[in-house]
């Protein structure tokens, strides 16, 4: 697997750590929302109750999808240190430049 010399990897780099820096302030603002939830003190009745549980669950599962997602920026960027950005985990092809600009966490030919 050889590195790719066909791409602008800073144009990438800036464009991940943008996504890294949205996702983490989306990330903060799903952590703040479920904070205040936890703190919610007008819990009348068991309506009220199954909706703060229904809010928690979907905010937590939120926040793992997020997590997750700055998982995946940071091992693109790691690719991009180590020269293997736009190679396929797969086949060690090259990962066509559209597809990446499509999908900056590509990691794999599609459909390969």
């Amino acid at each position: 697997m050889s590195a790719r010399t066909d791409l602008d990897f800073e144009d990438f780099e800036k464009k991940l750590k943008a996504e890294k820096k949205r996702v983490e302030l989306n990330l903060q603002a799903v952590r703040d929302e479920a904070e205040a939830l936890a703190f919610e003190d007008e819990i009348d009745d068991d309506i009220d109750m199954a909706e703060l549980q229904i809010e928690n669950v979907v905010d937590q599962a939120l926040l793992r999808s997020l997590e997750a997602k700055i998982l995946e920026i940071d091992a693109a960027l790691v690719r991009i240190e180590d020269g293997t950005y736009g190679i396929c985990q797969k086949t060690s092809k090259p990962i066509p430049a559209e597809r990446l600009k499509a999908n900056l966490l590509a990691k794999t030919i599609k459909n390969e």
